[in-house]
């Protein structure tokens, strides 16, 4: 039996507006939203059939430190795309900075930081 990744859930400042980007950048689709069952709002954005669910909570939020350094904390998410140059220009367009591109097996790949200081990771495969 192999599994897989239906979805990723974590906290962002707008999850309306970070479904609008990734609508944009990625070609995805909002799936669902609406209340979170423990409060606050949640939008699932992605494809058919895996998808990020974006949720913000009733309560104030306040930035973490280094996901790197904390335990339980949150590195990156990546991403493979068809068109690596098409979704950079697409994601520079946006206004984000791209960085820490590199071409190694099994693929090229860039990393960048949307305005809740998440970072992602978009892969291309060749």
């Amino acid at each position: 039996m192999t599994a897989q990744l239906e979805h990723a859930n974590y906290t962002v400042s707008d999850p309306a507006a970070t479904a609008a980007w990734m609508q944009i950048v990625f070609g995805w689709h909002i799936r669902w939203q609406g209340d979170a069952i423990s409060g606050g709002h949640t939008v699932h954005v992605g494809t058919q059939n895996h998808y990020l669910a974006l949720y913000k909570p009733d309560t104030a939020l306040s930035p973490k430190a280094n996901n790197y350094s904390q335990l339980a904390g949150l590195n990156h998410i990546a991403v493979v795309v068809d068109d690596l140059d098409t979704t950079e220009a697409a994601i520079l367009a946006h206004g984000f900075k791209t960085g820490s591109h590199a071409d190694y097996e099994p693929g090229r790949r860039f990393y960048f930081h949307d305005e809740d200081g998440i970072e992602y990771e978009v892969v291309q495969y060749d």
